[in-house]
């Protein structure tokens, strides 16, 4: 299964991120990664909140097209997909993680603190 040698052979942006997302420290959302949808392959997706993060290489420069047309689809299907480009993630994760926080329209409680390598983590 092309999704699960994805999952094997990650970017380092796909992994910094992973680290940030998995076991719900992001407002308790149960993130999967490399994820197939349809015809798609998506990098994570939170099925709760019907929510998909994908982070761009520079091989996505020349194809903005056919990712317009994957992002118009999962639209279709009642996604919202946001992207990051791997530098971004790699260079500002506190950005990226408030702009998903975001996004995904978790409202900004108490829960939601600033703790362990300083990033955004769910309080028991």
């Amino acid at each position: 299964m092309f999704a699960r040698q994805l999952r094997r052979n990650q970017t380092e942006a796909e992994k910094a991120l992973w680290m940030r997302l998995r076991n719900r420290q992001i407002g308790a959302m149960k993130f999967r990664r490399q994820v197939e949808l349809g015809n798609y392959i998506v990098d994570f997706a939170c099925f709760e909140k019907r929510f998909i993060i994908e982070l761009d290489g520079g091989q996505h420069a020349e194809a903005l097209e056919y990712d317009e047309t994957r992002t118009r689809w999962l639209e279709l299907q009642g996604f919202r997909v946001i992207r990051f480009w791997n530098n971004e993630v790699l260079s500002n994760m506190e950005a990226v993680l408030m702009r998903i926080v975001d996004a995904a329209g978790i409202p900004l409680t108490p829960t939601l603190s600033r703790e362990g390598r300083g990033g955004l983590m769910e309080q028991a």
